[in-house]
């Protein structure tokens, strides 16, 4: 049977980032999940449970036999390793997109003290600014196709407490038994798209900003298709 897509969004924006994919992967016959993780920091620590049981619940919906591939973008991909532990089915196998990534071994920083030092003095009350806010204008403006699409990314990002980005995440052994791939789109993941690569993984090549996927579903969608096209169970 041919795997069921997940579509996993950073929980610092939305599933809107994942809306034009999803279509996409649906006209072409695939079955697609896109679970949100917008509230899943209201359920207070460890955010990772969390997000892996939102994505658990989600991957239930899919038909009881078919097997799934994880494609995370962005920060998901850190909560890779407990999505597939808490995954009640096959999966059969994990796509990075412009994703960071798990450590190789031990429990992964949600963010490294670098990004937690730019972080900190932007909480209020505990809270964070919706992710847009953080970078300059002439930085977020061109990660989008148009105003329309931005607006609605923007309208449903949340404002997320700075402990989650102070968690760390469990990196359950033996998570990366099973195919792994990485497509880049560009800076500043061209060191972890060379890490995956390190890691023995196929890594493929879109150049493009953070949420390309936006701005060029139709080749998202191809690139995805084709790089785990092989990993379905052979019936």
């Amino acid at each position: 049977m041919r795997a069921g897509f997940v579509l996993v969004h950073s929980p610092s924006v939305g599933p809107a980032t994942w809306a034009p994919t999803a279509r996409e992967l649906e006209d072409s016959g695939a079955v697609v999940v896109v679970p949100s993780l917008v509230g899943v920091a209201e359920t207070g620590p460890p955010y990772w449970r969390s997000v892996a049981e939102t994505v658990s619940a989600a991957i239930d919906q899919l038909p009881r036999d078919q097997p799934v591939v994880i494609v995370a973008h962005s920060n998901a991909g850190l909560f890779v390793p407990v999505i597939v532990e808490a995954a009640s089915r096959e999966v059969a196998g994990c796509l990075f997109v412009d994703a960071a990534l798990p450590s190789r071994s031990g429990p992964t920083p949600v963010a490294p003290p670098e990004l937690l030092d730019f972080l900190r003095p932007k909480a209020v009350g505990g809270r964070l600014p919706q992710w847009t806010a953080w970078w300059e204008e002439s930085d977020v403006v061109p990660m989008f196709p148009d105003a329309q699409t931005r607006s609605a990314v923007s309208a449903e990002q949340p404002r997320l407490p700075l402990n989650y980005y102070e968690e760390l995440v469990p990196t359950p052994v033996g998570w990366d038994d099973r195919p792994c791939g990485y497509l880049l789109f560009g800076p500043p993941y061209e060191p972890v798209a060379e890490d995956a690569a390190k890691r023995g993984w196929a890594v493929d090549h879109i150049p493009g900003r953070h949420l390309h996927q936006l701005v060029d579903p139709g080749a998202v969608t191809e690139r995805i298709a084709a790089m785990t096209r092989e990993w379905s169970p052979k019936v």
